[in-house]
């Protein structure tokens, strides 16, 4: 199997980390040599935020404060992963990267830059309402009613244009899955609509 990349993007506590873990299973159960980098961004931003250079403490404060980090920080994290790993050899896994457009625009001119042809986007469909439910049930200590509305606000506002870019650029193989459904049924209908 040739490698691919596939880009997890949806709203928080959609479940885009336990989902791109498992099609990382099924990838290699369908090939003893494949290799998956996976990209997540916020495992990367969590691990980042413990060192002590002043671009580190900056970091965890906004992190710490709920709000959004910028691009440049964000884009270098995953930059950096892949000019250190990537031989071109591997799938590629995003997980909570890209969200702003501006993001989307700088990891599109990156895969280019790789001759990556259609990565395929996995769009995790849930309502807002869902959403703030799950994540309120999920009991994390950055997860704090206040900082999770201003979290499904910025959803609607920075990262929605992000996936209209992708839904409506021909580049990408856009797919819409219900992510309201059973861990089991969200990875059966991305595993069919894959066609792997």
């Amino acid at each position: 199997m040739n490698p691919q990349t596939f880009i997890f993007i949806g709203r928080s506590g959609c479940g885009k980390g336990t989902q791109a873990d498992l099609l990382t299973a099924h990838l290699c159960e369908h090939d003893n040599l494949c290799k998956t980098l996976h990209i997540e961004t916020g495992s990367f931003l969590r691990e980042f935020v413990k060192g002590d250079s002043y671009t580190q403490k900056l970091s965890k404060k906004i992190l710490d404060e709920g709000a959004l980090m910028p691009e440049s920080v964000m884009v270098a994290l995953w930059e950096n992963y892949l000019f250190d790993n990537y031989t071109g050899k591997e799938n590629l896994i995003f997980d909570g990267a890209p969200r702003k457009l501006h993001e989307a625009q700088l990891l599109d001119s990156a895969l280019k830059f790789y001759s990556i042809k259609k990565p395929n986007i996995i769009y995790m469909n849930v309502s807002r309402e869902w959403s703030e439910k799950r994540l309120l049930g999920r009991a994390r200590k950055d997860d704090k009613p206040e900082v999770i509305e201003r979290r499904l606000d910025w959803f609607d506002s920075e990262v929605m244009p992000t996936v209209n870019f992708y839904k409506n650029n021909s580049d990408y193989n856009f797919l819409d899955i219900n992510g309201e459904q059973t861990i089991e049924e969200v990875n059966k209908e991305i595993i069919a609509k894959l066609k792997i």
